[in-house]
């Protein structure tokens, strides 16, 4: 053997002695597979509940599927939720796995309390992943959530998360934050979360049962509310359908939505918003904080109700102006209700300062809770109606009878 040939069998020889191969590895039969968890209060301990997968159940040919739940709920109640999600064991028969989570729903009563005990746990634990959606349950607990039986989805955090997915991309009240998301915001110099809630529309004991998805129209359902607007870590109330609106177009998270605009010799029309692009600029003025929001919305014409000339530029610029002026009555009741109702700067206003100002946010950051209420607020908005359809005049005065 050469001397080549002997330092490779040297050298195959010590890597058969260091590698472990997969030590730690699990099998998929003996765990439970996590897709979506609950946190309530009671008391002064943590309720967690987590919704997990039947592999068989999930897995079934078509028509040798069994009346069994795609899923299965374990409860636990701690003192803190690490004790809450060993004290599972006692009836799960599978240790709980929680890599592949996708939603996480927290109970109002908690959120009002406060969510940063909650959430030390799910971000210090290397096993969870820290990208999957939270959502508050308004007017009940996140437990009563997650027993709701689905269609479509067979499993109800899957039908939460495409729900919320899809709502962020097509309706501007709702939007997604992601643990890491939530965390930053909690962590930022001068800035407030907010979180969608989640309701259940019917009667809660209903919709637990089969039988609930096996209806064209169930009794019981899951709906995307509106925003819940934080302080700190603490709830401190719901913004409305317009408030959410205008939140989302203020921080640029709107990608589409519908807009209503009435026509000037009666009837409606709808635009479909293409995009948006927002910025948030601080400054001060005389001393005082202001802020500058610039947006810029681009959308199409989508549905003509009325009698009206879309080949007139003049009537384009028309529609435009009356769009701009609905998207900054949305944002002044969102800026309104955050100064005044909830004086929570949900938008990061202070944040916003920081960046331009930061000399200045060190003298006022100490007191920003009392500036933050009075501070002037500006708004820069400019829409643009791209296209207007196949056709430029509808049919709709045409129709004999109208």
């Amino acid at each position: 053997m050469n001397g080549k040939a002997a330092a490779l069998a040297a050298s195959l020889l010590v890597a058969s002695f260091v590698a472990t191969g997969c030590w730690n590895r699990r099998e998929l039969n003996t765990m439970s597979i996590l897709l979506g968890a609950g946190i309530d209060k009671v008391g002064n301990q943590y309720r967690l509940s987590a919704q997990v997968v039947d592999p068989g159940e999930v897995a079934a040919a078509k028509g040798s599927s069994s009346a069994r739940s795609p899923v299965t709920m374990y409860k636990a109640t701690g003192s803190t939720l690490f004790e809450a999600f060993r004290k599972m064991t006692l009836t799960s028969p599978r240790k709980i796995y929680a890599s592949h989570i996708r939603i996480l729903v927290i109970g109002e009563n908690l959120a009002r309390e406060g969510i940063s005990g909650a959430l030390d746990l799910l971000s210090r634990d290397p096993e969870m992943r820290t990208d999957y959606d939270i959502l508050i349950a308004r007017n009940t607990t996140a437990e009563n959530v997650l027993k709701i039986m689905t269609p479509l989805e067979k499993i109800p955090a899957n039908k939460l998360f495409d729900s919320l997915t899809t709502s962020e991309r097509a309706w501007a009240p709702t939007t997604t934050f992601t643990l890491n998301e939530l965390i930053e915001q909690l962590v930022a110099k001068g800035q407030d979360p907010v979180l969608t809630g989640v309701i259940i529309t019917g009667n809660p004991k209903v919709g637990e049962e089969y039988m609930n998805v096996n209806q064209i129209d169930p009794a019981v359902k899951l709906k995307l509310s509106t925003l819940a607007a934080f302080k700190g870590s603490r709830m401190v109330g719901w913004l409305t359908r317009d408030e959410s609106k205008g939140y989302n177009l203020i921080m640029g998270n709107v990608r589409s939505t519908a807009v209503t605009l009435p026509c000037p010799n009666g009837g409606k029309l709808a635009l479909e918003v293409l995009r948006t692009k927002s910025k948030i600029k601080g400054g001060a003025e005389n001393g005082r904080p202001t802020a500058r929001i610039q947006l810029k919305v681009e959308a199409n014409v989508a549905e003509v109700a009325c009698i009206v000339d879309l080949d007139d530029p003049r009537t384009i610029r028309s529609l435009e102006r009356q769009a701009e002026e609905e998207k900054r009555e949305l944002m002044v009741k969102a800026v309104k209700a955050a100064q005044k109702r909830y004086r929570a700067d949900i938008f990061g206003f202070g944040e916003a300062i920081y960046r331009a100002r930061p000399r200045y946010w060190q003298r006022i950051s100490k007191d920003w809770k009392e500036h933050f209420p009075d501070m002037k607020v500006e708004y820069d908005i400019e829409v643009l109606i791209r296209r207007t359809g196949t056709t430029g005049k509808s049919f709709v005065g045409d129709i004999r009878g109208d």
